[in-house]
């Protein structure tokens, strides 16, 4: 069984069990997620739209942190133009618990 979730503009394919990347949440370690479900399939059938209305993935936060960095580099040629710049895009890591379809 595995579900379709809707989290940060993303959308990720879990199951139970999984733990997952999103974008930064803002929530302590140990707290507790529900998120919004596109699409779940339990097995023999995909249900998605209106068939999933009740369903959600509830999930716990097991920590918030920052990957590794990223160079941004800007060049224009003849001009003496450089820039280098870089970003650690924040993020919260979260187990999936369950999924309730």
């Amino acid at each position: 069984m595995y579900a379709i979730i809707a989290t940060g503009g993303k959308q990720y394919k879990v199951s139970e069990g999984d733990v997952i990347n999103v974008e930064k949440l803002g929530l302590e370690e140990g707290a507790s997620v529900s998120f919004d479900v596109v699409a779940v399939n339990d097995g023999s059938s995909l249900k998605a739209g209106d068939q999933v209305k009740g369903a959600s993935v509830n999930a716990s936060v097991v920590k918030e942190g920052k990957a590794k960095k990223v160079i941004v580099y800007r060049y224009k040629r003849k001009s003496g133009y450089h820039k280098k710049n870089g970003h650690r895009q924040a993020f919260t890591q979260v187990k999936i618990e369950s999924i309730n379809a």
